[in-house]
């Protein structure tokens, strides 16, 4: 882990390729099942405002390699160090198309002579042995990594954001992407409807018992369009069993030190919390805000959270207790 009291995902790239990898997002124009003309009375996830996470140069209207570029030129004025770069295929759902058209989505991100690998993000219910086999094939001569919106381990809690898949069902792709070899991440969701802070943390467990190797902690935001807002935004009474919770910065920070204690110590924390633009924020007095009014970004989280696992004398792992074989 270094000198950080938790195992950063970045650190991995500077130590097994010798310099920073820029992740660049694209949107390649996918769709996803949650959204498609059969599903789209129901809405899908009652979180999402997809554009709400989008880079402003991320539109399927450029090519591929138009928004690598304009990516590329973003980064090396913000991070001149920066010199590789990974395609991250970020909005909607990558793996929704016949194979072909990843094939060919995929092979023009790779032919980019800066980009030195893929990142795919997916829904566990979007993928398939043969997708997977495809991926493999790739990762053979690049880094490419799947990286799975699971939101929550719950059941009944997926079923109350409409995710439209179940716990059973990102398990079984989780295990079918280790299988074969290739990097898997995971996205969560802290603070959905219904889940306590006694579930949030029994939630490290859960992860922690999966062949995952990196993993992304977002707290929950209300977006503006999303149907959150229309539960949440009214002066109507929330009904039992849907109450969320609003997370101070404090209370916020002290669960991510308590999940992290709990987690397996070799699974790699790339994200510790999500940021949108205010103009998406249904709420955005709700936002992190110094004393002086100023925005708290989400780069200054994770000084934060070493900060009180420093303050803790605590790690990243303390209270992980591998599970013994039956």
């Amino acid at each position: 882990m270094g000198l950080k009291r938790y195992n950063a995902y970045a650190d991995y790239f500077k130590r097994t390729y010798g310099q920073r990898m820029q992740k660049l997002s694209i949107d390649a124009g996918f769709g996803c099942p949650n959204r498609s003309s059969s599903q789209r009375e129901k809405g899908g996830c009652t979180f999402c405002v997809n554009a709400a996470f989008n880079p402003s140069y991320c539109t399927p209207l450029k090519s591929i390699t138009q928004q690598l570029d304009e990516g590329i030129e973003f980064h090396e004025h913000r991070y001149r160090k920066a010199g590789r770069y990974l395609a991250y295929f970020q909005a909607y759902s990558n793996t929704y198309a016949p194979l072909e058209v990843l094939r060919q989505r995929y092979g023009e991100a790779l032919r980019h002579d800066k980009v030195d690998g893929l990142i795919i993000g997916t829904r566990p219910d979007c993928v398939d042995p043969q997708v997977l086999d495809y991926i493999a094939s790739l990762a053979k001569d690049h880094y490419v990594a799947v990286e799975y919106g699971v939101e929550s381990c719950y059941d009944a809690t997926l079923l109350k954001i409409n995710r439209g898949h179940d716990f059973a069902c990102t398990q079984r792709a989780i295990a079918m992407t280790a299988e074969r070899g290739i990097a898997c991440g995971a996205h969560l969701i802290l603070g959905l409807p219904g889940e306590s802070r006694d579930m949030m943390l029994a939630e490290a467990d859960m992860i922690s018992a999966m062949p995952v190797d990196s993993l992304k902690l977002h707290q929950l935001q209300i977006l503006k369009g999303s149907p959150m807002e229309q539960q949440y935004g009214g002066s109507h009474p929330v009904a039992p069993g849907m109450e969320i919770v609003q997370f101070e910065l404090h209370d916020y920070l002290m669960l991510v030190c308590d999940f992290l204690e709990r987690l397996r110590p070799d699974l790699m924390m790339e994200r510790f919390a999500g940021e949108v633009p205010p103009r998406y924020q249904a709420c955005p007095q709700r936002s992190w805000r110094r004393p002086d009014g100023r925005l708290i970004r989400n780069e200054e989280i994770p000084v934060l959270v070493e900060q009180e696992l420093e303050r803790r004398d605590s790690w990243q792992g303390k209270l992980y207790s591998k599970p013994t074989a039956s």
